[in-house]
C-alpha cells in the first residue's frame, strides 16, 4: 500500500499532551526548520498539512509549529464537544507554552485567521505573555458581515440538516462542495482527497457540523476580533487569492481600506487556498512580508 503524503506528515510529527480550555487533549503537532519562530494556522476543514508544500521553503529561515486544531486532522476529536474559536486560541497558547516560545511570527489561513484575531484579543488585554512579533493572514472571514458561505457551509451550520450532512459526508461530497472554491484551472483533486482523511481520521467528519460554529462565533465577537486586528500593534500583512468566492476580493477591498498601512499582496489568479494553489509564491511572500515587517518593527519611531 502507498504512503500518502498526509500519512507521512502525520509520522513526521507528535502527538503532544496538552491542556485545552482546562482538560487535557491530544494535539497532533509538525514541526521543522530553525531560526525565529513561526507558528502556522490552518483552515477548515482541513489540518496543517496544508502547509506541506510551503514548509521546506519557510524552514529555511524559521522553525515552524504547525499544530492541528482539535477535532481536526490527527488532533483529538472529542465527540459531543462544542468547539469554539476561543478553545482553539487556548491550544495555540498551551502549546506556546509548552513549546517555551517566548515570541513567534504568526501565519493563519482561513479558519486560522480567526483563531489569530482572538490571539490578538488576548494581546490587547494583556492576558498573552508570548510576543506576536509580525501577523501574516491569508483568506479568512476576518470582517464576518462580508464573508460569503458556501452552500455545503450554510446547510452544516443548520441545527436540522447539519447532523444529517456530517453523517452523510464523503470523499466524494467533500470534493463537489469544495470545488468552487479553488481557482479554475487549478486541479484540486489531491489536495480535497488530502482534506478527506485529515477529516475522516477517526470519524472525524462526524463531527463537521459542530465544527463549522466557528462562523456562529465570528459573528457573536465580531466587534472584539475585528477591533483586535485593526488596532494591533504588531506589523500586519495580508496575502489574499482574489478569485475566492467566500472571502476574495471583496474582503481584500475592506482590508486595503481599513488597513491601508499593512501589507497586502493581492493574487490574481488565486483562490480560497493560496497554501496549495499557489505554495512556493505565498512561501516567497510570506517570508518577504516578515522580513519587512521586521525591519518596520525595529525602525525608530519618530515623534
Amino acid at each position: 500500500m502507498t504512503t500518502t503524503g498526509i500519512e507521512r506528515w502525520w509520522s513526521g510529527g507528535e502527538s503532544v499532551p496538552l491542556v485545552v480550555a482546562g482538560v487535557r487533549r491530544k494535539v497532533f503537532v509538525a514541526r521543522a526548520g530553525s531560526g525565529p519562530v513561526m507558528t502556522l494556522l490552518h483552515g477548515f476543514p482541513s489540518s496543517s498539512y496544508d502547509w506541506a508544500k510551503a514548509a521546506l521553503a519557510l524552514a529555511a529561515h524559521h522553525t515552524l509549529l504547525m499544530p492541528d486544531f482539535l477535532g481536526f486532522g490527527a488532533s483529538e476529536k472529542p465527540a459531543g464537544h462544542d468547539y469554539s474559536i476561543h478553545e482553539q486560541a487556548d491550544l495555540v497558547v498551551a502549546l506556546w507554552q509548552h513549546e517555551a516560545v517566548h515570541s513567534t511570527h504568526l501565519v493563519a489561513h482561513d479558519y486560522g485567521t480567526t483563531v489569530a484575531q482572538e490571539l490578538l484579543a488576548r494581546r490587547a488585554d494583556a492576558s498573552l505573555t508570548t510576543e506576536i512579533t509580525s501577523l501574516t493572514l491569508l483568506n479568512g472571514g476576518i470582517y464576518p458581515e462580508l464573508h460569503r458561505p458556501e452552500p455545503g457551509q450554510s446547510a452544516l451550520l443548520d441545527p436540522e440538516t447539519g447532523p444529517r450532512l456530517s453523517a452523510s459526508l464523503n470523499a466524494e461530497l467533500l470534493a463537489a462542495a469544495l470545488a468552487p472554491t479553488f481557482a479554475e484551472g487549478y486541479d484540486p483533486g489531491t489536495d480535497v482527497a488530502r482534506m478527506w482523511q485529515g477529516l475522516s481520521r477517526e470519524n472525524g467528519h462526524l463531527h463537521a457540523h459542530r465544527l463549522i460554529r466557528y462562523i456562529t462565533d465570528r459573528a457573536a465577537h465580531r466587534d472584539r476580533w475585528v477591533d483586535a486586528m485593526e488596532a494591533s500593534d504588531p506589523p500586519k500583512a495580508f496575502i489574499w487569492g482574489l478569485l475566492d468566492p467566500i472571502s476574495g476580493a471583496h474582503m481584500a477591498e475592506r482590508i486595503a481600506e481599513r488597513m491601508p498601512d499593512a501589507t497586502l499582496d493581492a493574487l490574481a489568479n488565486v483562490g480560497h487556498w493560496p497554501p496549495l494553489e499557489a505554495p512556493q509564491r505565498v512561501a516567497a511572500l510570506i517570508l518577504a512580508a516578515v522580513a519587512r515587517l521586521e525591519v518596520r518593527r525595529h525602525r525608530p519611531h519618530r515623534h
